[in-house]
């Protein structure tokens, strides 16, 4: 009798466990909520850079001037795309805590896109798919600081060289990652079809 109280026990315990991980929900929405106030932010940001280059055609601009808000607005750009990358990182992340967590996303599932933004089967996976998106994320801010950056000696251009160098290098490794993935998960199909 009390071996069957354990079992019951056991089963409930079990059951409240796993019905805990639904409350990754708040991260999902949380995530996704903020992943479109910065889209919007992106977005807004875009649309008030797009209004300011009108005036790069005025003819009351100097040369300076012209200059100016020619490096200010590529500046503005590369922001721009950084928000986007953001909002980006935020929304992969909530669509694989859900996938990962609670349910596969039968809607995704049924259309072509899917294959190239939810291959996340475990965390490892969606680790991976966050860890690329940053590393351009950081691309694009060293991008920023590279293009305000005084070159006033030659130390600060081999400093730059050094940065795009590392960048380079951050870059190869991670495709060269991805293709020794590829290889190990061809090879291991292989293996199940012999």
């Amino acid at each position: 009798m009390t071996n069957n109280k354990m079992k019951v026990a056991e089963k409930m315990f079990e059951k409240t466990l796993w019905q805990s991980r639904f409350i990754v929900l708040t991260a999902v929405v949380a995530s996704l909520l903020t992943s479109i106030g910065v889209f919007y932010m992106a977005t807004v940001d875009a649309v008030y850079m797009i209004i300011h280059l009108l005036d790069y055609a005025s003819p009351a601009l100097t040369t300076a001037e012209r200059a100016a808000l020619r490096s200010e607005s590529v500046t503005h750009v590369v922001e721009i795309v950084d928000g986007y990358l953001l909002a980006t990182v935020l929304l992969i992340f909530a669509m694989g805590l859900y996938e990962l967590f609670i349910s596969e996303i039968q809607y995704a599932s049924d259309t072509k896109v899917s294959g190239n933004v939810l291959v996340i089967h475990s965390l490892d996976d969606l680790k991976a798919r966050l860890a690329k998106v940053i590393l351009m994320i950081l691309i694009v801010k060293f991008f920023e600081h590279a293009i305000n950056m005084n070159f006033d000696s030659p130390l600060s251009l081999l400093y730059l060289a050094g940065g795009i160098a590392l960048i380079g290098l951050a870059l190869y490794l991670t495709h060269a990652s991805e293709a020794h993935v590829a290889t190990a998960s061809s090879s291991k199909q292989d293996k199940v079809v012999s």
